[in-house]
């Protein structure tokens, strides 16, 4: 099948985290999916969703809770993995698709809870790390956080920093910004 240039699929997970090491029995796993769209010929923004994931490996401690405002409770009716990586491949076919996040965590995160979970990894071999473009395209002698490049670009983040769905919506506006550097 050929790939699908018509949008690229911005991606955020936010993941069960502790101050330090897990706890014993518990590992890092995906419990919120951000997404947001970008049309490639308008180079706009054109949809932000939250995909959430109950997590069967680990608990959503209070340092998770206070960084990624989930809570246990919201996460208990959530689908598993294997329902939110369908939703993907459905809703955004990001098999087919460009996809992108902000850094490699997202791809390397990803890949790892698919394998341990035996479920298939949902997206194709084209990965864009937008942290990287964005440190060559500006200029910068190292990567910087997606709240660094929003201080280099003088720009307000819009919504809360670490929300999946807020955080995808922010990265493909500085992706936007420099598909729209590129094009002249």
């Amino acid at each position: 099948m050929a790939r699908l240039l018509d949008k690229t699929v911005v991606v955020d997970v936010e993941s069960t985290c502790w101050e330090s090491a897990p706890p014993s029995g518990q590992a890092s796993e995906i419990i919120q999916i951000g997404v947001c769209t970008v049309d490639t010929k308008s180079l706009e923004r054109a949809e932000k969703r939250s995909i959430l994931v109950k997590p069967v490996r680990s608990e959503v401690s209070e340092f998770c809770r206070s960084l990624t405002g989930l809570t246990a409770e919201m996460l208990a009716t959530a689908g598993t993995l294997a329902d939110a990586a369908a939703i993907l491949k459905k809703d955004y076919r990001v098999k087919d698709r460009l996809w992108a996040s902000w850094g490699d965590y997202d791809r390397r995160q990803f890949e790892r809870v698919c394998k341990e979970s035996s479920v298939a990894y949902p997206f194709g071999t084209s990965h864009l790390n937008v942290k990287t473009l964005f440190a060559v395209s500006m200029g910068l002698d190292k990567e910087v956080g997606m709240d660094g490049a929003y201080r280099h670009l003088e720009w307000s983040i819009e919504g809360v920093h670490h929300h999946g769905d807020d955080d995808a919506w922010n990265i493909a506006e500085v992706l936007c910004l420099l598909l729209k550097r590129a094009r002249g």
